[in-house]
């Protein structure tokens, strides 16, 4: 067949890159706003933290079920329903969340918008990789990364210059909105529209259980992503606490947030050129695995330091957190085009569902040990998983994904 020729500045990739932007700022909104929002609710510091703690896993769950749904609509329907449907569900879901007076409704309204945003990067990147030439999928991604980080960053900055949680979620349904009239004249992928003509089974995620070695694929893509999450989900958005028990004054999360996308935004952009360099994702990720362990042995041994250090720390993490869109994009290529939407979007939402699994098990090793201490008896295990999956994944590099899953 005769495919459209895409380059990586081209409108889907922008599009996409735009998408990832919007995703990441509503996604990380209320870690930002969430002390501020909650005590305006009424709630008492220690409700803050446990309501905190509640609602950021009952978003990252509605994620999780997002990623079921989105990605099975991304293969049956095509890649851009999922644009168009995501980014609608949660600018509206986001909305709805600065007219909240009950902390009831502001979970419900958290859950809904984490369903929303389960479909953009996965879906962005699904259309991305079928779209370019095998040689230029990675340097996308790493486009698309850097408007991620992008818009973790704007989240942590624009709440330093309005103070108003409402607005702010506001403001992030509102871009939301926009994005999604750019998206009218993207075009669905040649890779896709071709396989929609066969009869060929196409989105049914039961797939990925029926054959052992079609599982054995999808599980390691999402064992690869852990660190990730559990960078963000327990070590970030709680780093007040963590600096609190280290006794270092002056921390909040919200510029916790920002120090770590800083650096996430630096990390995405190397290991992305890193793995076009040496034509390997797997290499990278190892070198990336590596650095994210330097600075979690740093985050845990920093008793009684500097805000300062504290932040630098924060930054390093994300530094070496930056493999998002590179384990999204490896796991993309390890599938046929038929389960490659399910795959992309699914793993990455049950990558970032492993923070509420996360949450719980820290939460039940405080039992038995200090806040500290559970927290790194986790990071062991996570890195030991990770590294253990990768290991047992193919090289995916300037793979033809032109093919199916039987």
């Amino acid at each position: 067949m005769t495919k459209k020729q895409y380059g990586l500045l081209s409108l889907p990739v922008i599009v996409a890159a735009l998408g990832f932007f919007v995703d990441v700022f509503d996604l990380l909104l209320f870690g930002v706003v969430r002390k501020t929002s909650f005590a305006e609710l009424g709630l008492s510091p220690a409700e803050v933290l446990s309501k905190g703690e509640l609602t950021i896993s009952i978003q990252l769950t509605g994620m999780v079920i997002g990623g079921i749904i989105w990605g099975v609509i991304g293969d049956k329907f095509g890649r851009l329903k999922v644009l168009f449907g995501s980014i609608l569900l949660y600018s509206l879901a986001n909305i709805a969340n600065g007219f909240v007076h009950d902390i009831s409704w502001y979970i419900v309204i958290r859950f809904i918008a984490g369903v929303g945003l389960a479909g953009e990067l996965g879906a962005g990147i699904t259309l991305t990789s079928e779209i370019l030439p095998k040689e230029k999928r990675g340097l996308a991604g790493t486009l698309i990364a850097v408007c991620g980080v992008l818009g973790g960053i704007s989240a942590a900055l624009l709440s330093k210059i309005i103070h108003d949680w409402r607005t702010l979620y506001f403001i992030g349904g509102g871009i939301g909105l926009v994005l999604l009239a750019l998206r009218v004249s993207v075009s669905e992928s040649d890779m896709f529209s071709s396989l929609e003509k066969t009869n060929t089974l196409r989105g049914n995620y039961l797939q990925f259980f029926t054959n052992k070695e079609r599982f054995y694929r999808y599980a390691k893509g999402m064992l690869i992503g852990m660190p990730v999450w559990y960078c963000i989900g327990i070590l970030i958005f709680f780093a007040d606490q963590f600096a609190d028990k280290m006794s270092i004054s002056g921390i909040t999360p919200g510029n916790a947030i920002l120090f770590q996308y800083i650096g996430l935004g630096f990390g995405d952009v190397a290991a992305g050129l890193l793995s076009h360099a040496l034509k390997s994702r797997k290499k990278a990720l190892y070198i990336f695995y590596g650095i994210f362990i330097l600075f979690l042995i740093l985050f845990f041994t920093q008793h009684n330091s500097s805000a300062a250090y504290f932040y630098f720390v924060c930054a390093g993490l994300g530094f070496g957190s930056g493999i998002s869109v590179l384990y999204i994009i490896t796991s993309a290529e390890q599938f046929g085009t038929n389960l490659r939407a399910s795959a992309a979007t699914s793993i990455t939402n049950f990558v970032r569902g492993f923070a509420p699994l996360l949450l719980l098990i820290f939460t039940l090793l405080r039992k038995y040990t200090d806040y500290i201490q559970g927290a790194w008896i986790i990071g062991i295990g996570v890195m030991i998983i990770s590294l253990s999956a990768l290991y047992l994944t193919k090289e995916s590099f300037g793979k033809d994904l032109d093919f199916v899953e039987e």
